[in-house]
């Protein structure tokens, strides 16, 4: 609780309502663009049975992906509290039962998991809005068990010395406004490829739907 309120301290709670809505309604075209990459990066994910945490659970557009296995039981992790409603009913409608579910208000510098207990951690569009990216990435080694997967999709910066980056620097104290601290110009790779993961499949790719923050990287990366 105290790190929750010290990387994350509480918006009030018409901004905290309003940006789950906005997500809740504003996200289709990007889901529908990236939708190629998630069902190819969750193929890699045998989740019967497992102990998932996804950080940064949203509204749950991930569970569609994965949470129909027979058995997982997954942590949803999100700093704001009005997205619990959106992600349980994303997770009845992927046909994950209630019981299965745990909703957690938390940050990724202090996941609300033990040490080791988790087959996998999810975390998509997450880094960007992260107070500290190489203790989150700390945290979620942590909480895997030896061997476990990271999956991951985030957006990060242009390439050095492009037109795109001026952009996104111009733009960046805005987008942390706006968009619950969302960061435009990190270099989320590196913090990955740094973190000591055991083994790391990464890729890149560029997103026609979201200009702004198309360049993207996803993989994913073993305890």
């Amino acid at each position: 609780q105290v790190m929750l309120e010290r990387v994350h301290p509480a918006r009030p709670g018409w901004y905290e309502k309003l940006y789950a809505t906005a997500m809740d309604k504003g996200m289709q075209s990007y889901e529908a663009e990236i939708a190629q990459y998630k069902s190819n990066l969750f193929s890699q994910l045998s989740v019967a049975g497992k102990n998932i945490l996804e950080l940064g659970v949203g509204t749950g557009p991930n569970l569609k992906y994965y949470a129909s296995a027979d058995g997982v039981n997954v942590i949803g992790v999100d700093p704001n509290i009005y997205m619990e409603e959106y992600s349980r009913a994303a997770a009845t409608s992927a046909g994950l039962p209630s019981s299965n579910f745990t909703f957690r208000r938390g940050v990724g510098e202090a996941l609300p998991a033990e040490d080791g207990s988790m087959d996998a951690v999810i975390g998509t569009l997450v880094l960007c809005s992260v107070k500290d990216t190489d203790m989150a990435l700390r945290e979620i080694k942590r909480v895997l068990k030896p061997g476990g997967l990271y999956l991951f999709i985030e957006h990060v910066a242009a390439a050095d010395g492009s037109f795109l980056l001026l952009v996104q620097g111009a733009l960046d104290p805005l987008q942390q406004f706006v968009a619950d601290g969302c960061h435009l110009t990190r270099k989320t790779a590196e913090n990955i490829k740094e973190a000591g993961f055991s083994s790391l499949s990464l890729n890149a790719v560029r997103l026609s739907s979201a200009y702004i923050v198309s360049p993207h990287v996803y993989g994913v990366a073993y305890k």
